[in-house]
């Protein structure tokens, strides 16, 4: 995995464990621009499933609350940016 991966899923993790602790509804799914999901190459984080969701730009993720799920859906979430330094080009091999 590399550095900027590394810090992308540190951001990630911090983001659900804070939704963990600040809402009674467990978080449910990240979503994420499809290019980002893509780009990195993950399905699931956590054990929670990667959404597509082509109205985030990239460089951001939203943690879906299991509370909104039943809101049809409207998926209000904690919008939190990616922090990465560098980019991979789409199809590149992991590790670049």
């Amino acid at each position: 995995m590399s550095s900027s991966e590394a810090k992308n899923l540190e951001a990630i993790s911090r983001a659900i464990d804070q939704h963990d602790r600040s809402c009674e509804y467990p978080a449910v799914a990240v979503a994420m621009n499809p290019y980002e999901i893509e780009r990195l190459g993950w399905e699931t984080i956590r054990g929670l499933p990667i959404r597509p969701d082509p109205n985030l730009g990239t460089g951001r993720f939203n943690v879906v609350c299991g509370g909104d799920e039943s809101d049809e859906g409207l998926e209000e979430a904690e919008a939190v940016e990616a922090v990465s330094e560098q980019t991979v080009p789409v199809g590149a091999p992991a590790g670049s």
